[in-house]
């Protein structure tokens, strides 16, 4: 049995059709705006997700939730930062980048984009 998504109308272009987004692509665009700043070892998740990762499966949504609400973006990320970086400087750029990315490729408003720091990552950084 499909699984139902759900999607977002964007646009109704006039005559022609219209243009809708998954909540899939929205925490996509989220999950890969924040794993490009400097300082996030990378994101967090459930052990499910662990387990998933450690076969080889790449899961962009991991540790990534969206919820739209009449065209309003909120983001709530968990995420693994390096050792050494500055926790807030780095949460700073992510929320950032992250609500940039959202606004500028599907043209919602983010809110807000709430951040969880669930570890932080010894191999990548000074403490090896």
């Amino acid at each position: 049995m499909a699984e139902k998504r759900t999607t977002y109308k964007l646009q109704d272009v006039g005559g022609i059709g219209e243009v809708k987004i998954a909540d899939e692509v929205v925490t996509v665009i989220a999950g890969l705006a924040a794993t490009e700043v400097d300082g996030v070892a990378s994101m967090g998740g459930n052990i499910t997700n662990e387990l998933v990762s450690k076969l080889g499966v790449k899961n962009l949504s991991k540790g990534v939730k969206v919820t739209v609400l009449e065209g309003v973006v909120t983001v709530d990320l968990t995420l693994n930062i390096e050792f050494g970086k500055n926790i807030l400087e780095v949460s700073k750029k992510v929320q950032d980048k992250v609500k940039s990315s959202i606004e500028n490729m599907t043209g919602l408003e983010v809110a807000d984009v709430n951040i969880r720091i669930a570890g932080v990552d010894m191999e990548n950084g000074k403490g090896k």
